[in-house]
C-alpha cells in the first residue's frame, strides 16, 4: 500500500476502511453476550464510524476465564523468554504494516492529526512492544548470598491475569505500554479500552493472535466504564489490574480492588504539571516552543500537559508575547490533513468541559491572553483554540484542576523557592519542566519538586527506557522501562539446604 500524502487520499482510504467494533475473546471476533452496542462516532464530523460492542459482566467473566485456562495451560505463561521475544517483535512488525490502517483508525475515532497518529501513536506502540521483546530474555533472577550449604533463589514470575483500562487520548500508545511488559512476562491479559476510542484496540487483537500470541492470552473488551470496567475491577480472578485515566476513577479501582480480592493496582492518574521558566533560561524562544506544545500538542488531551507556565516576572511580558505567536501554528484543523497540528477533541462532552474552564477562568478574573472560543462548529466536529490566561493565581479553578485541553494558566513569580512552593501546590505530582542556565539552580529545583519526571530546558524528554508515572494523586507504580516489568510479575523466594 502506498501511504497517502493528502487530504483527498486519507478521505479515499477512509472511506473504503473496514471498521471492527466486535469484542475479541478467545481468539475471535464477537458481539457482547447481551448483543446490545453502543454509536462510535467520530469527532471530525460528527459521523458514526461504526456500532461497538458493548460489553458487561458477563463478558468479563468469559474473558477472564478464558485468559486464566490459557494461562494455566502454559501456552504462553511457561513459554521461554527467547519465543516470547520472537511473538512480541512480530507483533511489532505487524503494527508497523499496518500503520496507516492503525493511523487512521485512531484518527478518525479520537480526533487527533494524521500526522501524529502515525510518527508518534503508531510508531511508539510498535517501539513499546518490540523493546518489551527485545528485554525479556536479557532480566536475569537473583540468587541470595548464603551459607556454603545453603542456595537462595529469588525469581519472578508472571502474576497471572491482568485487567488493562486505558484512555482514549492516546488509546493504542497507552495500550502498547501495557501490553509490551504484560504480554512479554507471560501474563494473559484482558484490555478495556475507553468506549471514546475502542477501534485500534480492536483491530490489534487479531494481529496479536497472527504474530504468534495464543487464543485466550489477549482479550479486548470494549464497553463503558461502568458496566465492564466496574467488573473487572471487583473480578475475583484477576491478579493485577493496570490503569491510566483520571484520579477519580483510579480512586474508585483502587476501592474495587479492596472490595473483591485485593488485586494488585497499579494507576497513572491525572496531572496538573509546572513548566517553569527562569529569567536566566538560555533560550527563551525554545522555551516559548516548548510551552506552546506542551498545551496544544494532541489538544492538549496529555496528562503531561504543560499547563501551568510558571514564569519569572523579568521575562514574563516577552515570553507571553513568544508563546501567543508559535500558538498561532496550533490552530485546529482537518485531522486528515497532512499538515495539520491540532485536531478535534474526543467528543461533545470534552468539548463543554473545555469551554465550561474558560468561562471559569474568566469569571474568577484571569485575563484572556488569546483564544478561549470552538472553532469550526459548521464542520459537525468538536474544535476549541488553544487558549492562554494569565493573572492567574495557584488557586484558581483552571490553575489547580486538571482540564485536559488545550488551556493555559501563566502564574508569575519571584525566585526559585517560590516556584517550587508553586509547582508543588497541586494534588498532582507527575511531571514538569525547568528552564535555566544555572546548573546548581536545575539540580535543586529537580530536587524539590514532587513529581515523577523532570525535563531540564526541554519539555517532554525521555524515551522507552525512561520510568513513566508519578508521585501524590498522579498515581503509581511506572509505564516504561525496566521498571514497568515489576507490575506484571511476583517475586519468589525458594530456599535450599543442601
Amino acid at each position: 500500500m502506498i501511504t497517502p500524502k493528502t487530504r483527498s487520499e486519507w478521505e479515499s482510504l477512509a472511506a473504503n476502511l473496514t471498521i471492527n467494533g466486535q469484542a475479541f475473546i478467545d481468539g475471535e471476533y464477537r458481539a457482547a453476550l447481551s448483543a446490545e452496542t453502543f454509536a462510535c462516532i467520530s469527532p471530525i464530523d460528527g459521523r458514526v464510524l461504526t456500532q461497538v460492542a458493548s460489553c458487561d459482566l458477563p463478558d468479563a467473566n468469559l474473558a477472564v476465564a478464558n485468559g486464566r485456562r490459557a494461562f494455566d495451560s502454559g501456552v504462553w505463561s511457561q513459554q521461554s523468554p527467547v519465543k516470547r521475544k520472537q511473538v512480541m517483535i512480530r507483533f511489532a512488525e505487524l503494527l508497523e504494516e499496518h500503520s496507516d490502517e492503525l493511523a487512521l483508525l485512531e484518527a478518525l475515532d479520537m480526533g487527533k492529526p494524521i500526522r501524529f497518529a502515525k510518527s508518534v501513536d503508531v510508531a511508539g506502540a510498535a517501539r513499546a512492544l518490540r523493546w518489551s521483546g527485545e528485554a525479556i530474555d536479557k532480566i536475569y533472577d537473583e540468587l541470595a548470598p548464603t551459607a556454603h550449604n545453603e542456595i537462595g533463589m529469588i525469581t519472578r514470575e508472571p502474576v497471572g491475569v491482568v485487567a488493562a483500562i486505558v484512555p482514549w487520548n492516546f488509546p493504542l500508545l497507552m495500550a502498547c505500554w501495557k501490553l509490551g511488559p504484560a504480554l512479554a512476562t507471560g501474563n494473559s491479559v484482558v484490555l478495556k479500552p475507553s468506549e471514546k476510542s475502542p477501534l485500534t484496540a480492536i483491530r490489534i487483537a487479531q494481529l496479536a493472535l497472527d504474530a504468534g500470541i495464543p487464543k485466550g492470552v489477549l482479550n479486548v473488551l470494549p464497553g463503558f466504564g461502568h458496566t465492564v470496567g466496574k467488573a473487572l475491577a471487583l473480578h475475583m480472578d484477576v491478579d493485577t489490574l493496570v490503569f491510566t485515566g483520571s484520579t477519580k476513577i483510579a480512586k474508585q479501582l483502587m476501592i474495587y480492588a479492596g472490595e473483591s480480592n485485593m488485586k494488585r493496582v497499579w494507576l497513572e492518574a491525572g496531572g496538573k504539571s509546572p513548566n517553569i521558566v527562569f529569567n536566566d533560561a538560555p533560550d527563551l524562544k525554545a522555551a516559548a516552543v516548548a510551552a506552546a506544545e506542551a498545551i496544544a500538542f494532541n489538544q492538549g488531551e496529555v496528562c503531561t500537559a504543560g499547563s501551568r507556565l510558571l514564569v519569572e516576572s523579568g521575562v514574563k511580558d516577552e515570553l507571553i508575547a513568544l508563546i501567543g505567536a508559535e500558538l498561532a501554528a496550533w490552530q485546529p484543523g482537518h485531522p486528515l490533513d497532512p499538515d495539520t497540528v491540532s485536531g478535534a477533541v474526543v467528543d461533545r462532552q470534552q468539548l463543554d468541559t473545555i469551554l465550561s474552564y474558560i468561562k471559569a477562568g474568566k469569571e474568577a478574573g484571569a485575563t484572556l491572553v488569546c483564544g478561549g472560543e470552538q472553532v469550526h462548529a459548521e464542520s459537525g466536529g468538536v474544535y476549541v483554540e488553544p487558549t492562554v490566561f494569565m493573572n492567574v493565581h495557584n488557586q484558581m479553578k483552571i490553575a489547580s484542576e486538571e482540564i485536559f485541553g488545550p488551556v493555559l494558566s501563566v502564574i508569575e513569580f519571584n525566585g526559585m523557592e517560590e516556584a517550587i512552593a508553586i509547582g508543588n501546590d497541586t494534588i498532582y505530582g507527575l511531571a514538569a519542566g525547568v528552564w535555566t542556565c544555572d546548573i546548581s539552580k536545575a539540580h535543586k529545583t529537580a530536587k524539590a519538586l514532587r513529581t515523577g519526571m523532570v525535563w531540564i530546558n526541554h519539555y517532554d524528554g525521555g524515551d522507552m527506557t525512561a520510568p513513566f508515572g508519578g508521585y501524590k494523586q498522579s498515581g503509581n507504580g511506572r509505564d516504561k522501562s525496566l521498571h514497568s516489568f515489576d507490575k506484571y510479575t511476583e517475586i519468589k523466594a525458594t530456599w535450599i539446604a543442601l
